[in-house]
Parts: structure tokens; C-alpha cells; sequence
């Protein structure tokens, strides 16, 4: 396996980028799904099928537990001028409380996961997880929340962090893209999560441009190429691909921080879907790992390699 070094800027022409919007929402009642058969579809030519395939019904299973699911209440008026104001994220990652809606979302996944095809190991750490009370069901959401998974502990909190997701990508889904600002590098503007990865689309009035995916309620925002997505530099940027791979996914590394994170080119492959063609993309992470960038942002479902 080689690697390709592109310490030249970005090839792809930025000409080509219109005015696209700052953010856009994720929406839920589709995501999911999305995202359940891109998995499935990635797993027919992958040597990590197995562990695609349970994703995908992971995937599966955060769709359809939300039918009968109240609708979400977004933050009050009071909330978003004073998160405005300040600049901060109208979401409250660090404050989820101890109401029924998360509580609703964590019994509903956990049951429905039951169902998946998993590992004797997964199905240990569901059976943990499910018989949680609620005090340790939200002490594992704040650890995941905190960007940090329990060596451990990880298939657990792996499924809190599912639930986690159908929760914010709820709550994200009822904000208005239009008044959502810019927070801090690598920093979801409306959550406050950590990008996952970023992408370049082909979107129609987006055609060109870069958009970083949250890790928890998968909203897109804007952000310039060729900078660092995690400390926000425009200096000793460089590429790294794995060659004959198509150039559709890459190692985006920064000399500065020395971090690096994936960028994604959703305008050569469509299909591209943020969250899991990460998961399919291990092999990018593997070589990664034989220099001296540490990976930035969250990939919780890449914690166990």
C-alpha cells in the first residue's frame, strides 16, 4: 500500500464554486435510511462486510425508531438570541438533562438493536448498556459527548452514541439554517460537535465547495478548501491518498497542528455518504497511522481498530 503525496494545493478547480448556503440541517426522517443502504451498499465490496453490514442495521434501526416519536422542541427564543449573540451553538451538547425525549430515543434504539446480527461481543455490550438505569445511561452520553470513548468500553458507548445521534439530528432539524453562524474551526455550528469529516460536493449552486459533516446530529456547514478543519491554518496543507483508489477520498494534513482529517469528493462520487464511507475508508486511517499526524475531529466507529 502506498500513499501518493499531494503537497500541492487541492486540484480540484475552485472555480467551479458558486455561492453555496452556510449550513444545512440534516433531515431526519431520511438520513438514516441514506445512510442505512450506502452502508449496505458499501459492504457488497468491502473485507470489512461484517461489520458494514451491522452498521447498516444500526443505521436501519435509528430510522424507524423515530415513527411515533413526539416532534423535537428547539431551543426558545431566549436561547437563540443569547447563542447568537455570543456566538455560540443554539444546541446544548454538554446539557442534554434528564428529560423523556432522550430517554424515549435511548430505550427505542437499544430495543430495536436487539434485532441486528452482531457479534457475541456487541450483543454483551448492548445487554450492558440496555440495563442501565438512567443515571448511567447519561454519565456514558457525556463521556461520548466529550469526544472521548472508554477503551473499555467502546461497543457500549458506541450505541449511546447512536441514540445521541437520532436525538440532535432532531433537535438540528428544526433550526433555521439561515441564522446559524460560524463558531470556531472544526466546530458544528449548531450542536458544537466535531466534524466527522468533510466533503466536496456537486450539489446544485454548491458545485465545488467544502462542507464539513458533524459527528452527532450530521449537520453540513461551509467551510473554505484547502484550510485546516481543525486549527483553522492555510500554511503546510498537503493531500494524502491511497493510489488507484480514484482520488475520491483523502487525507487532508496540516503541519501546523500536525492533524489531519478526511475529505471527502462527493462530486466525483455521488453516493458518497459522510459517516459511512468513513467507516469504509479504515484503510485511509491504517496508513495514516504510519506518520506522525494524529487523526482530528470524531470517528467513534473507528475507535476499535
Amino acid at each position: 500500500m502506498k500513499s501518493k503525496d499531494a503537497a500541492a494545493p487541492d486540484p480540484t478547480a475552485i472555480g467551479e464554486i458558486s455561492s453555496p448556503p452556510f449550513a444545512r440541517l440534516p433531515d431526519p426522517a431520511s438520513l438514516f435510511a441514506a445512510r442505512a443502504a450506502r452502508l449496505s451498499q458499501l459492504a457488497d465490496a468491502s473485507g470489512l462486510a461484517p461489520y458494514l453490514n451491522f452498521l447498516s442495521g444500526l443505521a436501519t434501526a435509528q430510522h424507524l425508531i423515530q415513527a411515533d416519536l413526539p416532534p423535537p422542541e428547539g431551543p426558545d427564543t431566549q436561547t437563540l438570541m443569547r447563542a447568537r449573540e455570543f456566538e455560540m451553538p443554539p444546541l446544548h451538547r454538554n446539557g442534554i438533562g434528564d428529560g423523556e425525549a432522550i430517554h424515549a430515543v435511548f430505550d427505542r434504539l437499544f430495543a430495536a438493536a436487539d434485532a441486528i446480527n452482531k457479534p457475541a461481543a456487541a450483543a454483551e455490550a448492548l445487554r450492558r448498556v440496555t440495563a442501565a438505569d438512567r443515571e448511567a445511561r447519561l454519565a456514558m452520553a457525556e463521556t461520548v459527548l466529550s469526544g472521548a470513548l472508554p477503551a473499555d468500553a467502546i461497543a457500549e458507548h458506541i450505541f449511546v452514541w447512536a441514540a445521541l445521534q437520532v436525538h440532535f439530528a432532531r433537535l438540528a432539524s428544526v433550526l433555521d439554517a439561515a441564522k446559524l453562524r460560524p463558531v470556531a474551526d472544526g466546530i458544528c455550528p449548531a450542536c458544537g460537535g466535531m466534524p466527522a469529516s468533510s466533503m466536496v460536493v456537486g450539489w446544485p449552486g454548491s458545485h465545488g465547495a467544502r462542507f464539513c459533516c458533524c459527528s452527532l446530529c450530521s449537520t453540513l456547514w461551509h467551510y473554505v478548501r484547502i484550510k485546516c478543519v481543525l486549527c483553522g491554518s492555510t500554511k503546510g496543507i498537503a493531500y494524502i491518498e491511497i493510489e488507484d483508489h480514484g482520488g475520491t477520498v483523502k487525507a487532508e494534513t496540516c503541519d501546523e497542528c500536525l492533524g489531519w482529517t478526511k475529505i471527502f469528493y462527493q462530486n466525483k462520487a455521488p453516493a458518497t455518504e459522510p459517516i459511512a464511507d468513513d467507516v469504509a475508508s479504515l484503510s485511509l486511517d491504517l496508513l495514516m497511522r504510519e506518520g506522525s499526524y494524529r487523526r482530528g475531529g470524531f470517528a467513534p466507529l473507528l475507535a476499535g481498530f
